[in-house]
């Protein structure tokens, strides 16, 4: 299987199977259209009143030696491989949902401004300190585990996010263990107390901002309706500048009532932050925040718009890290990564302020997908095997995409919310994911 396209006069094609990415003149992709159709004979002549018998015959050998070295037009060797795997589960990553509360009123907010469809709740230390020890346990041999703190807002509640640390490195020599920890946060509640904290102690920090003010406070406000961008930014600047720019972003949504994005994110590059990622929002059908399919094209236009941005102030010494445009070409994600995907469910579980446990945080407060509970002793190995055999194998509009080895079959929980099944996969998330890669493969070819 191959995808080819253009962006900015730039003919590239990849080899999906092999994961190989070329770049080719206008002779080369057109003989690459026809090769495996027509003779060489046949191609010359099909493409003599474009090119001439040199350029043909050039570019028909190029084709040619790359397809014999196994970089174009690849076998898929993974398909058959993938039913045969028997890999026991193991979870590595948890997200500690430390507070069922929020003091913004996020109008797009996925769980339900912060309550998750319940009653506004606090975790206490004990269930935090059982979901660590749930970890060690559950994570058998493996040393290095994850613990994401999330909310709604974590700091309303950072007492006890500061007591669950103390205590996962109180056992971390005798479990063999390393973690690491990240924190999610609106930035309201940051002060120089909690920002030592969070410097000594988090491997990474999510700071929510949404870009520029008018569309931050239009959808973050608090709760009184008023606005945050004044009060946040400067504490974000300050927690950034704080960790040298590095193992941080600054963590954006954007909705229908702000398409032009790219406007956002261009905009918090001009504030200075590094480290940047703004994701399209995954809100209810007609919520009037929901991205549709006739947005798509004007979206793709802004991705693009953004690519060429992100390049060219690279060049000028102004660069800036953007998520979705990270990608690696040279190794990237392990073979069970790029068939699988996050890894929700098996090895990346949350956990709710009364110990409830579900596949992740956005399948929190749905009972059908309740896991168990820490406190209970009670744990669905099974339903942690369902997900785990979820692969881009089992999703049938997965297996003949190109992409499939870059988004390792989306998101589990954006395909249930809008196909009640996890391996029917978000179409709107897979074509904004398909022109990412697009863009990010782009930007490699200008480096």
């Amino acid at each position: 299987m191959i995808h080819k396209y253009k962006m900015y006069d730039t003919n590239i094609v990849l080899d999906i199977n092999s994961g190989a990415v070329h770049v080719f003149d206008d002779a080369a992709c057109d003989v690459v259209d026809i090769y495996r159709t027509r003779s060489r004979d046949e191609i010359l002549e099909t493409l003599s009143s474009k090119y001439s018998e040199e350029e043909i015959l050039e570019a028909y050998n190029e084709v040619s030696a790359l397809e014999s070295k196994g970089l174009l037009f690849s076998e898929d060797s993974y398909a058959d491989a993938v039913g045969k795997w028997e890999r026991k589960p193991v979870v590595k990553a948890l997200c500690l949902h430390i507070c069922h509360d929020c003091n913004l009123r996020c109008k797009y907010c996925f769980a339900s401004t912060g309550s998750f469809g319940g009653h506004r709740t606090m975790m206490d230390a004990g269930t935090g300190k059982k979901a660590i020890d749930f970890l060690i346990e559950k994570s058998a041999n493996r040393r290095n585990l994850e613990v994401d703190f999330f909310g709604g807002e974590p700091l309303m509640n950072f007492e006890v996010v500061k007591e669950i640390v103390e205590y996962a490195r109180s056992r971390e020599k005798e479990a063999g263990k390393n973690f690491r920890f990240t924190i999610t946060t609106n930035a309201l509640l940051l002060n120089g107390d909690n920002k030592e904290f969070i410097n000594k102690n988090m491997h990474n920090v999510v700071l929510s901002i949404d870009g520029r003010s008018e569309t931050n406070d239009r959808m973050r406000p608090r709760i009184d309706g008023s606005g945050t961008y004044g009060s946040i930014l400067p504490k974000i600047k300050d927690m950034a500048e704080s960790r040298n720019q590095d193992n941080y972003y600054v963590r954006g949504t954007f909705t229908r009532e702000n398409l032009d994005f790219a406007e956002d994110v261009l905009h918090l590059a001009d504030q200075g932050f590094k480290q940047i990622s703004v994701e399209p929002v995954v809100a209810a059908r007609d919520s009037g925040y929901d991205i549709r399919e006739q947005d798509l094209d004007m979206l793709f236009s802004e991705y693009e718009r953004l690519a060429y941005e992100y390049v060219k102030r690279e060049k000028e010494g102004k660069g800036f890290n953007f998520f979705h445009f990270m990608i690696d070409l040279q190794q990237g994600p392990c073979v069970i990564k790029r068939l699988g995907g996050c890894g929700s469910g098996h090895e990346y579980l949350a956990v709710t302020p009364e110990g409830d446990l579900y596949p992740c945080h956005q399948f929190v407060g749905d009972e059908k997908f309740k896991m168990g509970n820490i406190h209970q002793g009670e744990f669905n190995a099974g339903s942690q095997q369902d997900f785990q055999k979820s692969n881009v194998y089992t999703k049938k509009d997965c297996a003949d995409c190109w992409a499939k080895f870059y988004c390792s079959g989306g998101c589990a929980a954006n395909a249930y919310q809008f196909n009640n099944d996890i391996n029917v996969p978000y179409k709107i998330g897979c074509e904004l994911e398909k022109k990412r890669v697009e863009c990010a493969i782009w930007i490699k070819t200008q480096e």
